[in-house]
């Protein structure tokens, strides 16, 4: 993807800053580390600092002192996660904002697109109508399906900054297929540059996950990006490429860093764990990064979850996982050997061949075969 803060390399993974910073790290720490685009909150942002100060900033990227490029969210997904605080009407999203005076804020298609124009991410995304993945009322459903689609309309006719910021609509539909495919196919009618598809990793099950992702990717153009929302395990990612996935964002990789775990090719390690305490082997003996190179699994046992210096540390590790297993995917792609990458990736997360049945049912959609 070529953006106006620069060439972003897909497949991508996109570390999370919701409030403008990656919690444990700097922005000069994620240029090092060679990340190309990072996420922030456009609902978080909204409430503080707010687009007032944003503006007279200049945007995001100067007030953080990021230099490459930005995707905003919505401010949709906290229909979801801050339900208690929402009333959700046709002219937007009613919520107790989470500043000290509990005011209430109506989110609307118009004022999300205003805020992202403040922020002035090269990416912004529609606000769209979120229903919990396990919600069973198909008529809820439904209405989410159309009201999405009439806020990307509001959103594309509202927004200010066309030629440098692209809106993402969002595919909706939950788990019903027939409600996916009438979203996808409301949206590929508009004129936008790529696709987003959201309502997943809400507790649904993965043979679940990936039947909507398969379906879905399959109804969207293959030459515009497609943007799975809230996907960071890297089995999850392998398997969602297969399946024809060009972009993730989660804040597992850093969040699960400040509670003292470490990600590798073949699963995490909880550096808490007493066996780590006289072993003084770095996290990956290949991982290139600043931390698996100075420090040892003995060391950062010693202060994980104790100073704050083991989340920076332990931070830049998963970043640099995330980015390690990006271009390794990139690679084989480029390469024309991707489909012996997944098996050797998943082989070696799973040596006694004990594949979860939607790793292997999903791949084999995809004519990735782990028992050839």
């Amino acid at each position: 993807m070529i953006l106006p803060h620069g060439e972003v390399d897909t497949p991508v993974f996109m570390p999370v800053g919701t409030q403008g910073t990656l919690k444990g790290l700097l922005p000069q720490q994620l240029e090092n580390l060679g990340v190309q685009i990072m996420l922030s909150n456009t609902y978080h942002l909204g409430t503080h600092p707010g687009p007032d100060i944003l503006k007279k900033a200049g945007g995001l990227h100067n007030f953080m002192g990021w230099k490459r490029c930005l995707l905003t969210d919505s401010g949709g997904f906290q229909m979801v996660s801050l339900l208690k605080l929402a009333e959700i009407t046709e002219e937007g999203v009613k919520f107790q904002s989470l500043n000290d005076q509990k005011s209430e804020v109506m989110l609307t298609p118009e004022h999300s697109i205003e805020i992202q124009n403040a922020i002035g991410a090269d990416i912004i995304m529609q606000l769209d109508d979120v229903v919990k993945t396990t919600n069973p009322d198909k008529g809820r459903i439904e209405e989410s399906v159309h009201r999405t689609t009439r806020w990307l309309d509001r959103c594309l006719s509202a927004h200010g900054n066309p030629n440098t910021q692209n809106i993402f609509p969002i595919v909706q539909g939950t788990l019903f297929e027939d409600l996916r495919k009438i979203s996808a196919s409301d949206l590929i009618q508009r004129n936008v540059k790529g696709y987003a598809i959201g309502g997943l990793s809400g507790g649904e099950s993965k043979m679940d996950f990936s039947k909507v992702v398969l379906l879905t990717a399959s109804l969207l153009p293959r030459e515009k990006p497609r943007y799975l929302m809230g996907v960071g395990f890297a089995i999850d990612i392998i398997v969602c490429c297969a399946m024809g996935i060009d972009m993730f964002d989660c804040v597992f990789p850093t969040r699960t860093a400040r509670f003292g775990c470490a990600l590798t090719m073949t699963g995490q390690l909880s550096l808490k764990q007493k066996q780590y305490k006289k072993d003084f082997n770095p996290i990956d003996k290949d991982c290139t990064c600043s931390t698996c190179k100075t420090y040892t699994r003995a060391y950062l046992h010693g202060i994980v979850t104790i100073h704050p210096v083991a989340c920076n540390l332990l931070t830049v590790h998963n970043v640099a996982f995330q980015l390690r297993l990006m271009q390794s995917i990139r690679d084989s792609i480029k390469e024309g050997r991707f489909p012996d990458f997944v098996k050797g990736f998943v082989n070696d997360m799973y040596p006694e061949k004990d594949y979860p049945e939607w790793v292997t049912t999903a791949l084999a959609s995809v004519h990735i075969n782990l028992k050839e």
